[in-house]
């Protein structure tokens, strides 16, 4: 919204305040001025000047020889090349030594041998933006109206000497989309009244409602529709003011009727449409909703095509306008028009707003509309474009109103307690300093016992709730006089949830592992959808799916990971290790499917390369398995988990495990099967996925630390000849049952299966280790311990130790 400094000193005194102090104290009450432009700033010495003579120049085809009054007590010889100067007009003459926009110098000069001690300038020579001229002068110089005066100063004439603020308005405060409504948010921060145009004219005897008939057939989208009938109007040029004011707006002048619909249109912030009565055959204004497919052409020459949802104005038959977007192409006003109908409308917001949005059209008439205009200002705006017409078209105003009027308009009321103002704002305020700002701010407003209840205004669309009263109050109290206070209440210091500690820590131990974390897509296709999948559920199809390969939601994370790695070693990486933490979709039937997080991992080629020691390590089952048992660790859980061979799709089935935590299976590891490795063209590759929800879900015990043991160790070596079947885990957590207290460390160190072993048997060889930290141990002590042990093994497994 562009905001004329002089233009709002017609509505609110402004003495004592500059345009730059304005702005200032209008961007502390809340509305951002996001600018204050002089136009005129660095011009100078450009007078009004009167063409007495204009002959052709002797040389030059497109020159012309100009004598102009300018004012002092003899004419001065322009050569001026705008084809439309003519003798006996008023122009703007910028002298010598005049300064115009980028720093340009007028000095005298010769042109074809004749003087020029000047300039005849056009509008854009002295800085006003060409969409801003009106048509007849956009190619040349601008002519004055025969009134104005010889030597005065052209750019106060032409109000470029005004200071423009630019407001940044946000869309709640549709209520500073007008002059007027600027005044009033001015009148509020400066304590000052606010004067409204006077509307009194003259009419004649013949009624509106007899030369127009009006009628809404769609009152949900149009509530409001008011016709003022002007006739007799001459249509020509608006007043010098007018145009000035229009163009500080960011308006083009075009005539008189159109000129003072738009006036209004920033006056009042209500839009105005004038029709030609005469083009209007059927006698009769009717508002209803387009039919499908039905066209209409729109001011700007386009034929639009509307639908079902969109409203038009019509004479009964055809469109004549969209309502609130633009007028139509054959009921403008032309030159010829005589006798004119002002159209004063309110529709409905959403309809404006999703018609403008489909039609890709916008007009300053339909952001207003959109954003919602004051209902009781539509016949006040009909009323001062009747007066205006009278004054400026010389037209005769019909009395009375062609209307159609469907709408109850009530003024909201809003109550909210002086309590909770202070409390809020952290302020003292009285009841008596509350109501003054409603009263700065011409807000119907009264107090009884602590609770003010206000009567918001309907061109105050924004005041609804209790928190916008809250709002004007702090806002005009002054943002900058509420007194800094921290809180006094007790706060809780931020922090990470178990589940995010645990998330993070298994995020640091795979990185810290060498793993790279990846994102993958959670949608697969219908082959890949329970591979690998740990619970084969219903898969979850999805109904517009982007493509086939992504039309299903994963059951598994390992298929989109092998994927990663088979696109690394296609561009020859050939190893790779990848983990990725996220969700798997299981449903049972038709309901919804549970989101359940798991921790995958994916590995290929060169776990370790030492080239100067001329070490290489590939990754295999060990690897795998061994950055799980890590992760157990940091979790604090190893003596929860357990391995158990197993067998399963895609996994080869001599070097794949299953993963069990407190004796429910939650995850597998091992090497990917030879025969999908090689249609995926991968070679020897290991994953592992681990269901996470049951290790969130659980607490841990917190980790404790013990001194270092002040006591020798004694370590006893074991090989135990058992059964193949027997797996190594189990004769591990027999030996640590039946070792006590005083066993205090298991390792594994050897297998042996060679010829020298009985058929279906197996060596494995155990380092036990005893420890008492309270005192040295007897070897009496520890081979009865270790004795235990060995009956232990045999008793349950059969093992026996290897001679």
């Amino acid at each position: 919204m562009f905001v004329s400094y002089k233009w709002l000193e017609e509505y609110i005194d402004l003495s004592g305040v500059t345009p730059d102090e304005l702005a200032e104290k209008i961007t502390r009450s809340g509305i951002e001025v996001e600018g204050v432009e002089i136009p005129a700033e660095g011009i100078k010495n450009v007078v009004i000047g009167h063409v007495v003579s204009c002959e052709k120049h002797p040389e030059a085809d497109k020159l012309n020889i100009c004598q102009v009054d300018v004012g002092e007590e003899e004419n001065v010889q322009i050569i001026c090349g705008a084809p439309n100067v003519a003798a006996g007009q008023k122009v703007a003459v910028a002298k010598v030594g005049a300064v115009l926009p980028g720093n340009f110098k007028i000095k005298k000069a010769k042109l074809r041998g004749e003087a020029s001690h000047g300039m005849i300038c056009s509008l854009q020579e002295l800085g006003v933006e060409t969409k801003l001229i009106e048509k007849k002068y956009a190619e040349g110089i601008f002519n004055f109206p025969q009134n104005a005066e010889v030597g005065a100063d052209a750019l106060e004439a032409l109000m470029l000497n005004d200071a423009v603020l630019e407001l940044g308005l946000t869309p709640n405060r549709a209520d500073a989309m007008s002059m007027i409504g600027v005044a009033y948010e001015t009148g509020a921060i400066l304590d000052r009244p606010v004067k409204l145009p006077d509307l009194n004219y003259e009419t004649v005897d013949a009624r509106a409602e007899d030369a127009i008939k009006v009628r809404v057939e769609a009152v949900n989208e149009n509530p409001i529709y008011l016709a003022k009938v002007v006739k007799d109007v001459k249509v020509g040029e608006s007043p010098q003011w007018m145009k000035n004011r229009l163009v500080a707006a960011g308006i083009r002048p075009h005539n008189n009727v159109v000129d003072i619909t738009n006036y209004i249109l920033i006056e009042y912030g209500q839009p105005l449409h004038a029709f030609d009565l005469d083009q209007i055959k059927t006698g009769e204004i009717v508002i209803r909703l387009a039919k499908q497919g039905e066209k209409i052409k729109t001011l700007d020459e386009a034929e639009r095509e509307l639908s079902e949802n969109h409203l038009v104005i019509t004479n009964g038959e055809v469109p004549m306008a969209i309502a609130g977007v633009m007028g139509g192409y054959d009921s403008e006003v032309t030159d010829q028009t005589v006798n004119v109908v002002i159209e004063s409308a309110y529709f409905a917001p959403s309809s404006v707003r999703q018609t403008s949005k489909e039609i890709g059209l916008r007009s300053e008439a339909s952001s207003r509309f959109e954003k919602g205009v004051d209902p009781k200002r539509a016949a006040l705006a009909a009323e001062r474009a009747a007066q205006l017409l009278t004054l400026y078209a010389d037209g005769k105003v019909l009395s009375g109103t062609s209307a159609a009027d469907h709408m109850d308009i009530q003024e909201k009321k809003i109550s909210i307690t002086l309590e909770k103002i202070n409390r809020v704002t952290g302020t003292e305020l009285t009841e008596e300093a509350v109501l003054d700002i409603f009263r700065r701010l011409q807000i119907d407003a009264s107090a009884n016992e602590g609770l003010i209840t206000v009567a918001a205004p309907t061109r105050r669309g924004d005041l609804e709730i209790e928190e916008d009263l809250i709002e004007e109050v702090a806002r005009l109290f002054g943002y900058d006089n509420i007194p800094m206070t921290l809180p006094v209440h007790e706060t809780n210091p931020g922090g990470l949830s178990p589940r995010q500690q645990k998330r993070r820590l298994i995020r640091q131990t795979m990185e810290g592992a060498g793993l790279v974390q990846a994102v993958t897509y959670s949608l697969t296709n219908q082959q890949k959808v329970t591979e690998f999948a740990l619970d084969v559920k219903t898969p979850v199809e999805l109904m517009m799916p982007m493509s086939e390969e992504r039309s299903q939601l994963r059951q598994s994370i390992i298929p989109q990971l092998l994927e990663s790695v088979s696109y690394n070693s296609a561009r020859q990486k050939e190893s790779s290790a990848f983990y990725e933490t996220g969700s798997v979709f299981l449903a049972e039937g038709s309901e919804l499917p549970n989101e359940e997080e798991h921790l995958a991992g994916a590995l290929t080629g060169l776990w370790q390369l030492h080239p100067w020691q001329g070490e290489k390590k590939q990754v295999d089952f060990y690897v795998a398995k061994g950055i799980l048992d890590a992760l157990w660790e940091k979790l604090g859980i190893s003596d929860e988990i357990r391995y158990e061979a197993a067998k399963m799709d895609h996994m080869h089935p001599g070097r794949t495990a299953a993963v069990y935590y407190k004796d429910q299976q939650v995850g597998i590891v091992g090497q990917v099967h030879p025969v999908k490795a090689k249609e995926l063209d991968l070679k020897e590759t290991y994953v592992f996925e681990v269901k996470l929800e049951e290790i969130y879900g659980d607490e841990t015990a917190p980790l404790k630390y013990s001194a270092i043991p002040r006591y020798p160790s004694i370590s006893r070596d074991i090989a135990l000849v058992t059964d193949r079947a027997v797996a190594a885990g189990t004769l591990e957590a027999i030996i640590k049952e039946a070792g006590g207290k005083l066993l205090k460390n298991v390792q594994l160190f050897d297998l042996y299966q060679g010829d020298k072993m009985e058929e279906g048997k197996k060596s494995l060889a155990f380092s036990l280790t005893y420890l008492d930290p309270e005192r040295t141990l007897t070897d009496e002590e520890v081979l009865k311990a270790h004795n235990q042990v060995l009956d232990a093994v045999k008793e349950k497994t059969g093992a026996e130790l290897r001679s």
